[in-house]
Formats: structure tokens, sequence, C-alpha cells
């Protein structure tokens, strides 16, 4: 197991209250879990995060990025526009999210508190 998904297991067994994060990953098997920008908070609970993929085009060898809008569930209504974030994979919540928030890893700074700062 890589560094990063011991991470999304400890935090789902903090979130979730859940007993053992082995039994849990039997049933339910690996899900995925990416990191993203905050970009839009839409409703309550509900936030769009942007994942961005970089890869090689296979034939001519050129970096492209392909990115992605993933509608998440953010059930504390922790996360602002800007912040990165960490979302894992869920089962259907609504139309769109499929997703759910794990953690805030970095949270946006206001624009007046860094004005405050720079004085």
């Amino acid at each position: 197991m890589t560094e990063i998904d011991k991470e999304v297991e400890q935090a789902v067994q903090e979130s979730a209250g859940q007993a053992s994060a082995d039994a849990v990953q039997k049933t339910r098997g690996i899900r995925k879990s990416r990191n993203g920008k905050v970009i839009s908070k839409s409703g309550d609970k509900t936030i769009v995060v942007l994942v961005e993929r970089r890869y090689h085009h296979p034939l001519y060898g050129k970096q492209l990025v392909d990115q992605k809008k993933m509608h998440t569930h953010d059930e504390n209504n922790e996360a602002v526009v800007g912040d990165m974030v960490m979302i894992q994979e869920c089962r259907p919540l609504s139309r769109k999210k499929r997703w759910r928030l794990i953690k805030v890893i970095n949270k946006e700074v206001p624009a007046a508190v860094e004005g405050e700062n720079k004085q």
C-alpha cells in the first residue's frame, strides 16, 4: 500500500468511525482517490473539484493536460473555493455526485488577509 492509500484509509476510518480498514477494503474494494482544487461551491454540502491529469501523447510525445470536474459531497461544508482537497470515490449520492471529501490539504488564504500581512 502506498502512503496516500494509508492516509485515505485513516481519514475514512476517522470520518466514518469504522472498526477495521481491512474488513472495509474486502467488502468494498479499493476506491480511487484524487487531489484537486475546489473551483465552485454549488449548494449545501456540494463542491466542484477540478482534477488535472498530465500524460504524454502516445505518438507525438507532447505533454497534455486532461481536466475533469468532479461534483463532490462535503458533509461538514469544510472546503471553500481555492482549497486543495483530497477526494475519494463512493456510491452515487445524487445524479452527479460520485465522490466525497476526505480532507482539505491546503486552505486558501483570503485576499484581504494576504494584503494585511504584506504591509
